[in-house]
């Protein structure tokens, strides 16, 4: 990933292209190619096929919990992280009078199952300042009604990483709340450090690789209790199959609880690969070449006359930065004219910098935004 000899074994697709949308899709290996093959031959064997997929549910569990810095039991893996949101939210049986706090730099999938009529919850707004969410503004929100404190580590929107030791320790200090955060635009692409974290929560179609389908869950043993959800199934039953099974059912508590049913194998397969080829590389080796390009970048982009929505500080981003620009339409239909990809959504053009990214890709991007600018 990290050569121009391994870029070409493992990411044909990327000849002559300069792709720079891994926050919205990462560019899988070929080895999760070949992960999905193994599936579908496992798959031909029928029911004989089951102990395989079990293996590779197994693979993938135990890949995740070291990215997570939890054990096996503390992980699990559903369906995609909107889910694992609305089971979340299905756990803490909130009432009225209690309050959750949510920012306006997040993902719909974590805050909205806050939001939909029928929540009793009251929701409250951590809102950003140019383009950062301050500790200080946190605080005032906090209190002995905060059941959850919801974010995620980098923001999908223009790429703000939180200080997260900062505020897991207001949270603690103000409040008795959960708090969850979601790593979708992290894992993969920084090294993570997710103590006294009570839910974790990702997708994996981005950073690690792999495949739709997939929400990676993680749950601290002494949060388990707090993260029971109380949905109907099998998977996610201590005994689905007993004498007792249609008169009572029992959840398992924890992120084993995120499973409702049968897990989605074609993805396991491929959640197993993406992590194991992110493993092999190393998250550190990705970020040390990753993350000077995140700072070429912002700097050179920071002097075009665009709109800059992330902060300036290099440290304070992982793998993305956004801008806004009043003919950004027709700069973007530029940029993908010359084979060069970044995210047009939400107002804003939106680049992402991966581990087969190269400061070629950055030069390349800013001649041309130059270009589209001038034009």
């Amino acid at each position: 990933m990290l050569t121009d000899a391994s870029r070409r074994r493992d990411f044909p697709s990327l000849e002559g292209k300069v792709y720079l949308n891994s926050a919205a899709e990462g560019i899988p290996p070929l080895s999760v190619g070949k992960a999905f093959e193994q599936y579908f031959a496992d798959k031909l064997l029928g029911m004989d096929g089951r102990d395989l997929h079990a293996a590779q549910w197994n693979a993938a569990k135990e890949l995740l919990a070291g990215f997570y810095g939890l054990s096996t039991d503390e992980v699990s893996i559903c369906s995609c992280s909107s889910e694992a949101y609305n089971l979340a939210a299905m756990a803490l049986r909130l009432k009225a009078g209690d309050e959750v706090v949510i920012n306006d730099l997040d993902f719909p999938a974590g805050a909205t199952p806050w939001l939909v009529p029928g929540s009793p919850a009251t929701v409250k707004l951590w809102r950003h300042r140019d383009g950062a969410l301050h500790v200080e503004d946190l605080i005032p929100l906090l209190g002995p009604k905060t059941r959850l404190v919801t974010t995620s580590l980098v923001s999908f929107f223009n790429g703000f990483m939180i200080p997260l030791p900062q505020v897991l320790a207001a949270v603690r200090k103000h409040s008795s709340a959960q708090f969850s955060l979601d790593v979708t635009q992290a894992l993969g692409r920084i090294p993570l450090d997710l103590r006294d974290v009570d839910l974790i929560v990702s997708s994996t179609h981005k950073w690690i690789l792999a495949s739709h389908g997939g929400g990676l869950v993680g749950v601290p043993s002494k949060s388990a209790a707090a993260w029971t959800v109380p949905a109907g199934g099998w998977f996610n039953l201590t005994d689905a199959f007993g004498a007792q099974r249609f008169e009572t059912a029992v959840n398992k508590p924890g992120a084993a609880g995120f499973t409702v049913g049968m897990p989605n194998y074609p993805a396991v397969y491929a959640i197993r690969a993406g992590l194991d080829y992110i493993r092999s590389v190393g998250v550190e080796a990705i970020h040390a070449a990753a993350g000077p390009l995140v700072a070429q970048c912002l700097e050179e982009v920071g002097r075009l006359p665009v709109e800059l929505l992330s902060p300036r500080d290099p440290s304070r981003l992982a793998g993305i930065l956004a801008f806004r620009h009043p003919e950004a339409d027709r700069i973007h239909k530029h940029l993908r004219s010359k084979n060069i990809h970044v995210m047009s959504h939400a107002g804003r053009l939106r680049v992402a910098l991966h581990g087969y990214n190269t400061s070629k890709d950055v030069e390349t991007l800013v001649a041309e935004m130059k270009s589209a600018l001038k034009s």
